[in-house]
């Protein structure tokens, strides 16, 4: 059979059944970040010797109350402060007193209380806090992750970007740039004891056997191609699928995400539950080589009965992170992995009628770990009723700044946008020298 005569394209064998079966997106990512990917070279503010291998963005979805997590006002009236109650840090500052495990550790975090944006509407919070950017109706603005991936690409044949249990928001993705650089989706919960991620087994009912044979009819199908004028991108993608399929062959990249492998011990330590079990998987992927992953936990929208829902959500995340910041230290990896906890915005300085709190924007807390942050530090600071920035008040683009800069990154440096535009990764963005170590 002549491939070309019958006018066979490859992206048409792929979709036909004889390998669409098998589920490769993987496969198209890497070859489109190969493809896209710009040169970093070039730029007069580019960074080198970065601190930070990895990164762990973890999202705390709906606005994270200040009060109750990082910082609680224990001196405000009852209104303000609520009786959520409050506890004394190694370092002599104040967490909230769900965080008792993370108190105990807080020589190892840097804390950021003055975080602060004018977004109060979730959808463009988190698009500011995923992006750095104030949402704009022009362009969509790709994710931290996804600039990395456009950056720093593939490391040990391993997504560069993923998303733990799946994409949380359509701004968690990839923006302006190729879909190449959106983020690789577990598409289950490590907490669920049918856990499984697409794309890294052989579907029901395809054998090894199998599985070579459609290896091999692929490969002569790219053979077809081989003295057409487009040979050398064919060649490019050959070996990106090549990759993609060592990648399901591949003992190391099924150990990274087979979280059955951990030991029982530390998978308590961790938390059997979607806090506990998230980090304790996202730790695996980093160690593995996976650049950045953004895992969400819980629902922090708590218009209603906020001690009540933090009382909730709160213990498991104080478990597992203060489980995964002591793992990666006593491994000492700690020093290359940044941790970072963030939320769209924080909740208002006053408790409501419903014994709630709601939207609010202008002070909120960030927590980082590792990757060259200091240790024991709190940066900025909220007024008495935790209403506005008092100290050093911190943009979402500084944030961003600080992030690219600690993986080696230049902020300021241009990517092209649709029409050959060209934009900056971050646009007036303050790197924190402050908190770096």
């Amino acid at each position: 059979m002549s491939c070309r005569g019958n006018r066979l394209s490859r992206r048409s064998f792929v979709g036909s059944g004889f390998v669409g079966g098998l589920g490769l997106g993987l496969a198209d990512m890497l070859f489109l970040q190969k493809a896209s990917a710009e040169s970093t070279a070039g730029s007069p503010n580019a960074v080198t010797g970065p601190a930070a291998k990895s990164v762990i963005h973890i999202f705390l979805p709906g606005g994270a109350p200040q009060q109750e997590t990082f910082d609680p006002k224990p001196y405000a009236p009852l209104e303000y402060r609520g009786d959520f109650g409050h506890i004394k840090t190694k370092t002599g500052e104040h967490f909230s007193s769900g965080l008792k495990q993370l108190a105990g550790i807080a020589d190892k975090l840097t804390v950021i209380r003055s975080m602060s944006h004018t977004d109060a509407a979730h959808e463009r919070g988190v698009e500011h806090m995923f992006t750095g950017y104030p949402p704009s109706p022009a362009l969509s603005y790709p994710s931290y992750g996804s600039v990395v991936s456009h950056e720093l690409g593939p490391r040990n044949n391993l997504p560069s970007y993923v998303c733990i249990p799946n994409m949380p928001n359509e701004f968690a993705g990839s923006g302006y740039l190729s879909s190449a650089f959106a983020p690789f989706s577990l598409g289950s919960d490590p907490a669920r004891g049918d856990f499984k991620v697409r794309d890294l087994n052989l579907p029901d009912g395809v054998s090894a056997e199998r599985f070579a044979k459609r290896r091999e009819l692929l490969k002569k199908v790219n053979e077809g191609y081989g003295d057409s004028a487009a040979a050398d991108n064919v060649q490019a993608m050959n070996t990106f699928y090549e990759r993609a399929y060592d990648l399901l062959d591949a003992p190391q990249a099924r150990e990274a995400f087979n979280i059955g492998k951990e030991e029982k011990k530390v998978r308590d330590r961790y938390g059997r539950n979607p806090a506990g079990q998230r980090l304790l998987l996202a730790r695996r992927l980093v160690e593995a080589g996976v650049r950045l992953v953004t895992l969400t936990y819980g629902g922090w929208d708590m218009h209603r009965q906020v001690t009540k829902n933090a009382r909730r959500e709160i213990p498991p995340l104080d478990q597992a992170l203060t489980a995964l910041i002591s793992d990666l230290d006593e491994s000492g990896r700690l020093a290359e992995t940044l941790v970072m906890v963030t939320s769209e915005f924080g909740r208002t300085p006053k408790i409501n009628q419903d014994a709630g709190r709601d939207h609010w924007p202008r002070v909120f807390s960030v927590m980082l770990a590792g990757g060259g942050i200091q240790r024991g530090l709190t940066y900025g600071a909220s007024n008495a009723t935790a209403a506005e920035p008092e100290l050093d008040p911190v943009a979402p683009a500084d944030l961003a700044a600080t992030i690219y800069h600690q993986l080696g990154i230049d902020p300021g440096k241009e990517l092209m946008s649709a029409g050959n535009r060209p934009i900056e990764i971050v646009k007036g963005g303050r790197v924190l020298k402050e908190i770096i170590a």
